[in-house]
């Protein structure tokens, strides 16, 4: 029988020798395997045939086996068929042969790389060496195996009785911690996976279930969980469609905007060139911070469709495991839903902005030419941003200047922040100082668009100035906001704006950065309420600066009160 099998294989092996091409190839993956020892997964070396007729190395067969011990029974690693007494181990010439012929040929010591176990792989848990990919896991003995080492589950009678699923690395999870016992129920008390003894033991008098059972259960709130992804998949993409139609109306009024404010202008282009550019600026800074809205809402409300796409094909994938307590473990996780993105309707009042362009500009025309350009400012709605990353990029390194601080001021990180101390503190004396009230101006001179941040603790003015304003005597004349050459923002409890010494009360929310954007030419001075990459809008200036800017800080004379011009990117 052994040199019938023996010849069979030499006959198998001449054949694949007369095949060509891709049936060769496939013969020779094939007998890659038939030749390999199924211990050390090498082509056979000195090869022996047991009694059973499966094939090993010499060495590795009495490796397996141990001490000659003739009444110790011995079993084949592959079959399990046992020998009393050990059987008498002798080198099978003819397979020698055929092996030493087959490395003739190229063929390699060992599978294919492509049967080896990788990283992401399940590995067969009876090869001993380098392991195989696993192509089966076994719910009974909770182990996976490779092709070789499954084949005894398909030859003996007990394990074909055996559940066998795609492989999985998570078996572990299907045995009790604590009785070392499959478990094959499921407690609805605690709504977990248990094993016979906790049934009889800690979850005695619960309501439990088979896992099949509670798998069926819990099958349909699967599906029911699929069909709110879906529905919600459906609603995202409207959301999206409607968006995208909110673009197409923007860009439409607004090109319809630009053209009729530009037939409008070219009636007074010799008197009106530059105001006919700046609101032709602000109407594609409305149009782009629009259109700009709308795509980031598309894009986060693709990114969830492919999130929820995601989740559906996991439940799916879930839903056809065959290992029940896999199921069980894996389902409350998946089938939990992240809050929805809130996605609003079109803001159709945004766009009334165009047409209060034409209006404005319709308006300007009728009116005397010297009323002209402050008609416009009054009339055109401004365009409101509330992303920080719009002003970033108008960003501003401002450093305080030393000589102007009072001596009640003290400087530090690189001249970016001041504390109010108490005490005076020594230093020189300076035609630029301030010395009527506690306070500090920027070195550099602001024109064009700026924008910076300010970081406070206690009671703070925020403010901007012209670098003649006054530096001692009476303190109306040098305090900021009191005076016609500076403007300031109060920050501590609540906000108040002040110039010209004119209170102005502001409600917003309280926060421990203020931002400051400034549009020189425009004669726009606004500060915001910072927060993370937020901001709101406090207060606007609306005015028409006649020298450059400093950026100016003022702290309340109480100690410890700081102010800190941030670095902002």
């Amino acid at each position: 029988m052994m040199l019938l099998f023996t010849v069979r294989k030499v006959q198998l092996f001449r054949q694949s020798l007369l095949f060509g091409g891709e049936m060769a190839q496939q013969r020779k993956q094939v007998d890659e395997l038939r030749f390999s020892c199924s211990i050390c997964l090498d082509l056979l070396k000195d090869p022996v045939t047991i009694p059973c007729g499966h094939n090993y190395c010499m060495n590795c067969i009495k490796a397996m086996w141990g001490e000659e011990d003739q009444e110790k029974t011995h079993s084949c690693p592959l079959c399990r068929r046992s020998f009393t007494p050990r059987p008498e181990l002798l080198k099978n010439t003819m397979l020698a042969e055929l092996v030493e012929e087959l490395k003739k040929t190229g063929l390699q010591a060992a599978p294919a790389d492509l049967c080896y176990a990788g990283a992401e792989d399940v590995a067969c848990d009876d090869c001993t060496e380098r392991k195989l990919k696993a192509v089966k896991s076994c719910l009974q003995c909770v182990a996976s195996y490779c092709e070789q080492h499954l084949q005894h589950h398909y030859e003996s009678a007990a394990l074909k009785k055996h559940k066998l699923v795609e492989p999985s690395e998570k078996l572990q999870e299907n045995i009790c911690s604590r009785h070392d016992e499959v478990m094959k129920i499921f407690c609805r008390t605690d709504q977990k996976c248990i094993c016979l003894v906790c049934s009889m033991d800690k979850h005695k008098g619960h309501d439990t279930v088979s896992a099949a059972t509670a798998r069926a259960e819990k099958q349909e709130q699967l599906t029911q969980s699929r069909q709110n992804i879906q529905q919600r998949i459906q609603d995202r993409e409207k959301d999206v469609k409607e968006l995208q139609q909110e673009v197409e109306t923007t860009n439409r009024s607004a090109d319809k905007a630009v053209e009729d404010s530009e037939k409008i202008f070219t009636e007074l282009i010799r008197l009106m060139e530059k105001r006919r550019s700046d609101v032709k600026q602000r109407i594609r800074s409305q149009q782009k911070l629009d259109v700009s809205w709308a795509k980031e809402r598309q894009q986060k409300l693709n990114q969830e469709i492919t999130e929820l796409k995601k989740k559906d094909a996991e439940l799916e994938k879930l839903s056809l495991t065959e290992d029940h307590t896999q199921f069980l473990h894996s389902y409350p996780s998946l089938s939990a839903l992240t809050g929805s993105t809130h996605s609003p309707g079109p803001k159709i009042d945004r766009l009334e902005f165009f047409k209060d362009v034409t209006a404005a500009v319709t308006a300007a025309v009728t009116a005397a030419r010297d009323k002209l350009q402050q008609i416009l400012t009054e009339k055109l709605p401004f365009v409101e941003s509330t992303s920080r990353t719009e002003f970033l990029q108008y960003s501003r390194q401002i450093t305080l200047d030393p000589n102007t601080a009072h001596t009640r001021l003290v400087s530090s990180e690189g001249n970016r922040k001041i504390t109010f101390n108490n005490k005076n503190t020594p230093h020189p004396q300076h035609p630029d100082r301030f010395t009527s009230a506690c306070q500090v101006l920027s070195e550099e001179g602001l024109t064009g668009r700026c924008y910076w941040e300010v970081e406070k603790s206690g009671g703070v003015r925020v403010a901007v100035a012209y670098k003649s304003i006054s530096r001692s005597g009476d303190l109306n004349a040098s305090l900021f906001g009191y005076n016609e050459k500076s403007w300031s923002l109060y920050c501590h409890s609540s906000y108040n704006f002040m110039h010209d010494n004119q209170l102005t009360p502001i409600s917003g929310p309280g926060s421990s950065r203020i931002g400051v954007y400034l549009d020189h030419s425009a004669g726009i001075l606004s500060f915001y309420s910072v927060s993370s990459d937020t901001m709101r809008l406090l207060h606007r200036v609306l005015t028409t600066f006649t020298e450059p800017l400093h950026a100016g800080l003022w702290l309340h004379p109480s100690t410890g009160n700081t102010a800190k011009v941030c670095e902002v990117k």
